[in-house]
């Protein structure tokens, strides 16, 4: 019988020194707070983070960053009003940054979870960000050359999952979630809610359970 369904413990255990790791949320927004934490408590170091931005306050991902236990951060929006853990340590040089327009990390991270090799988009031709790599110019219009990001592990947020690793998402709390869970080789879904086989709507699954290796039911933070 499959059944993806394990404690948060056992489900971090495998993440070592020196992981790339995909982790999601838009902000806070769909952000899996309880297996940061773990990751925390896990004590592991040297970890390259790919992430919409480099986390807000002293909350979650910032919580990480400011634990020194990032190395590298692969993100679209470092800075914001509340990124004063990311700003020291950035401007202090103990922590190495990996600037992406947006749209580009979605690609990059989604070319990888399909399989595909490197891929021309003209979002940053012509900028500091298209330094040293190949471009081409295709029925008129300039293209820059980007490489896909896959990682060893995602950490991802979900509303409700079954045992077989099915997930759906809560609004616009899904954002990177699907397309990370694809471009990595171990996916963790933290879910609020664990369900029976057959209660997920086939049409409303967002996730299927093929690119989800363990599912952790938690209980949101205060």
């Amino acid at each position: 019988m499959i059944n993806k369904s394990t404690s948060l413990q056992t489900a971090l255990s495998q993440i070592k020194d020196g992981s790339t790791i995909m982790i999601g949320g838009f902000g806070t927004a769909g952000q899996p707070a309880e297996l940061i934490d773990g990751l925390i408590k896990l004590g592991v170091k040297d970890l390259v983070i790919v992430n919409n931005n480099a986390g807000n306050g002293d909350y979650g991902l910032a919580k990480l960053l400011k634990a020194g236990a990032v190395r590298k951060i692969i993100c679209s929006f470092p800075r914001q009003s509340d990124s004063w853990v990311f700003d020291e340590l950035y401007r202090a040089g103990k922590i190495e940054l990996e600037l992406v327009p947006q749209g580009n990390l979605a690609c990059r991270i989604q070319a990888a979870g399909m399989g595909l090799g490197p891929i021309y988009t003209p979002t940053g031709f012509g900028t500091l960000l298209a330094e040293g790599k190949p471009t081409m110019n295709y029925e008129g219009k300039d293209y820059v050359l980007e490489n896909p990001i896959k990682a060893d592990f995602a950490l991802i947020k979900a509303s409700k999952g079954d045992r077989w690793g099915n997930l759906v998402y809560r609004k616009s709390a899904r954002n990177f979630g699907p397309i990370m869970a694809m471009a990595a080789d171990v996916t963790i879904a933290q879910v609020s809610e664990v369900v029976e086989l057959g209660a997920l709507d086939p049409e409303h699954i967002i996730t299927p359970g093929i690119f989800v290796q363990h599912i952790v039911q938690v209980k949101p933070a205060q």
